[in-house]
């Protein structure tokens, strides 16, 4: 897929685990590690603008587009 998920990077720039990133953005811990693993078929831009909020980031920091 085009499309990768950096949230892991960011997370352990912003040295958080996925269990306070989940407490504090609102999701389950199974639908951020969806995320996060680069599974979801989609996301929520209130989601995306959650975490950003969180990590103090932009939406570019976590998603990146790759053309193969």
């Amino acid at each position: 897929m085009p499309i990768i998920v950096n949230l892991d990077v960011m997370m352990a720039k912003r040295k958080m685990s996925l269990t306070e990133l989940s407490e504090r953005v609102g999701i389950t811990m199974a639908n951020l590690s969806i995320l996060k693993t680069g599974k979801a078929k989609a996301v929520r831009l209130e989601t995306l603008e959650a975490i950003c909020r969180v990590l103090d980031c932009q939406p570019g920091d976590i998603l990146e587009f790759v053309n193969e």
